[in-house]
């Protein structure tokens, strides 16, 4: 017997990837009785391409809105009920906003949530995309001992985007 799926972290870098694997999680959520948590990490920058270049090498901290991203993320879930007619905002149980590195950041997040299910978007950068999968998918598949379900955005999908849903 299959182990029941729960909770659902899907991790979000608001690419159209990751728009597109969103879809995917309502589904599963939806068809397993489970609740969506909803991970979008901020990045750490090296200070030497930092965008303001100074203080001690990395994003500000207090300068990151997470209210605002979090508002985002909640009104793609309000649009794309509209779109697919599914209670997104009702699967969704969390919203988390972190800070770090994300492969890090999603095993942690996984782990202390409690998540059966790890649903990420998938793209590769440069001239190897077809080869090898991205590398925050691939080194979460490599790294956890939870299923994970990687959504590659198929061409015919690329105008899905967080802001255009």
């Amino acid at each position: 017997m299959l182990p029941q799926i729960k909770k659902i972290l899907c991790a979000t870098d608001h690419s159209k990837n990751s728009a597109y694997a969103f879809y995917y999680a309502i589904e599963v959520a939806r068809k397993s009785d489970a609740k969506i948590v909803i991970l979008h990490v901020v990045e750490f920058l090296p200070r030497a391409i930092h965008p303001a270049g100074g203080g001690h090498g990395h994003f500000e901290i207090e300068k990151i809105d997470t209210e605002l991203i979090k508002t985002n993320l909640n009104k793609f879930c309000e649009k794309t009920e509209t779109k697919i007619g599914s209670p997104c905002v009702e699967l969704v149980s969390n919203t988390i906003i972190r800070i770090g590195y994300p492969v890090e950041e999603i095993l942690e997040v996984a782990d202390e949530e409690g998540c059966d299910l790890i649903i990420l978007g998938t793209h590769g950068k440069g001239f190897l995309k077809r080869t090898f999968l991205g590398s925050v998918s691939n080194a979460v598949l490599q790294r956890t001992q939870k299923p994970v379900l990687l959504i590659p955005l198929p061409s015919e999908k690329s105008s899905i985007d967080w802001d255009e849903i």
